[in-house]
């Protein structure tokens, strides 16, 4: 379970989402000697990266857009490029082999603990782990056919135009048919088709199929674009400040590669440290001793993360760390009370205490 935090900045860059995932309650027994051991995590950042691959191709009678459609901007040569889309940042947290502990409960008391397929514990004592809404990261999309990849595309092409050797002609003759589309659909609007549709539905098929051959007949003076994207996930595990590392290039050929292929444009990446956990104070100001068999949890710290590319800030987020925190714990009693025991949620990405109270009917 995976807990969503949104951080806006320049653009929205930071989301958690939450996924199915597989659950196990462990239980103090006899057994187990009334001991649980479990592992709190280590705060990780998934880097997804979106690239955006543009695609340009003229159409066959380009040289010929500026007489017939007084059009300037017609596509004269073939081009691909690759852009940077987004950035989305999502943290989750990973077991941390180095932070395995033990709660301790006294003998004769049946207090349960629910950990996730990562030994990362949720509750102790309750069942009810609210769920986070789930954020969509982007996928990639491929590229949709082009004007010119249609049925329509064929339609256009009359017996004519095939025959012809002349590119000229070819022009004018597609022109021709171009403004022909055009005024027929007027026609259409206008009620006074020869040959109106029967009815409503086949009047839409018809000026769909209209507008589809409008867009293959315009496509050969302007050309064509096609945009697909890929995406790439890297994983950072915040430890010690950095300044502007390299964490990946984009290539204008090849898209996302690696940060030591100097082919691509770097992608930088900053760390600093905001905040780091502090240990509870007692009423004299004095640090609190853990308790005797405590049950453990984090009190992260706080790290920025701004992530650059070409001169602009794509991502400036604030997240909790659990590696910049402290770890501390809570008196194991409080969940063997009988007149009142406890049920904690844990934050799973950092380990960090998101709800501690008394059990009531709703919590059991």
């Amino acid at each position: 379970m995976k807990k969503s935090w949104i951080i806006t900045s320049l653009a929205l860059c930071m989301s958690m989402s939450i996924s199915a995932q597989t659950t196990q309650k462990l239980t103090a027994t006899k057994a187990s000697e009334y001991g649980i051991i479990y592992t709190l995590p280590s705060t990780v950042v998934d880097i997804t990266i979106e690239t955006e691959k543009t695609v340009k191709k003229p159409g066959e009678f380009y040289r010929y857009a500026k007489k017939y459609f007084n059009a300037n901007n017609a596509i004269d040569r073939e081009s691909e490029s690759i852009t940077l889309k987004s950035i989305t940042l999502t943290t989750r947290g990973v077991a941390d082999s180095k932070q395995q502990y033990l709660m301790q409960f006294k003998s004769g008391s049946t207090p349960y603990l629910i950990i996730n397929d990562e030994n990362l514990p949720l509750a102790i004592n309750t069942t009810d782990i609210p769920e986070s809404e789930e954020i969509d990261l982007p996928e990639a999309q491929a590229a949709a056919p082009t004007a010119l990849e249609t049925k329509a595309a064929q339609q256009v092409i009359s017996k004519e135009m095939a025959q012809s050797q002349s590119s000229a002609k070819r022009a004018e003759l597609a022109a021709n048919q171009l403004f022909e589309l055009r005024q027929t659909r007027q026609d259409i609007l206008n009620g006074q088709a020869e040959q109106m549709p029967a009815d409503g539905e086949s009047m839409q098929i018809t000026l769909s199929n209209i507008q589809a051959q409008e867009d293959a007949l315009i496509a050969m003076f302007m050309g064509t674009t096609q945009v697909s994207t890929s995406v790439k996930t890297i994983t950072f595990t915040p430890s010690d400040e950095v300044t502007r590392e390299i964490i990946a290039r984009i290539s204008a050929s090849e898209g996302i590669i690696d940060a030591d292929d100097l082919a691509g444009e770097p992608i930088y990446l900053t760390l600093n440290i905001v905040e780091e956990g502090k240990l509870p104070l007692t009423e004299k100001g004095e640090q609190k001793k853990f308790p005797k068999g405590g049950v453990a949890y984090n009190i992260p710290g706080k790290v920025s993360l701004k992530i650059e590319y070409s001169g602009k800030t794509f991502c400036d987020a604030i997240i909790p760390s659990a590696q910049h925190g402290v770890v501390f714990g809570i008196d194991p009693k409080l969940f063997t009370d009988k007149k009142a025991p406890a049920y904690l949620l844990f934050e799973p990405t950092t380990g960090a205490i998101k709800e501690l109270g008394a059990i009531n009917i709703e919590k059991k």
